[in-house]
């Protein structure tokens, strides 16, 4: 019972000082004029976004990258068939454009896969070209896209 008290008295003094220090804190201000957003500029997307053939060697680069470097396979691109695009910049004008594909795509163990894919304006490294996100169904090892590749559709 002792130490019941004992503690509880401890806690007390504990919530009484943090209250303290918690009341002395500045009180928090409104933005000077140099911290407005004054003179910042958003993106100016202009709804230049490559082809869906153009995306193709970079998703066979990537795709090589990955599964030498993560899931330790030789398995690669042999080459792509009946490219299509899917959608073109599906939501309001105000989003960063993309342009959604699918493609079927021959692999070196033989077999067929589908490929989803999205062209992204600006979506490069360091906002420096296309940048492009891709699904292959079948080869989502790592479920990001998950169920067959479905959020990597439109």
């Amino acid at each position: 019972m002792r130490t019941i008290v004992s503690f509880l008295k401890k806690a007390a003094l504990v919530a009484v000082a943090g209250l303290a220090l918690f009341s002395m804190a500045p009180k928090a201000q409104a933005a000077n004029l140099l911290e407005l957003n004054f003179g910042l500029f958003g993106p100016n997307y202009e709804g230049k976004v490559g082809s869906c053939e153009s995306a193709l060697w970079k998703i066979t680069y990537q795709f090589q990258n990955k599964e030498a470097g993560f899931w330790n396979s030789a398995l690669q691109v042999a080459g792509f068939s009946r490219v299509q695009e899917t959608a073109f910049r599906p939501w309001t004008s105000d989003n960063i454009p993309r342009r959604f594909c699918t493609a079927d795509a021959m692999f070196t163990d033989g077999k067929q896969r589908q490929v989803h894919y999205s062209v992204i304006e600006d979506g490069g490294f360091a906002g420096y070209g296309d940048g492009v996100e891709w699904c292959v169904v079948g080869l989502d090892r790592d479920w990001a896209y998950n169920p067959k590749c479905r959020a990597a559709k439109f």
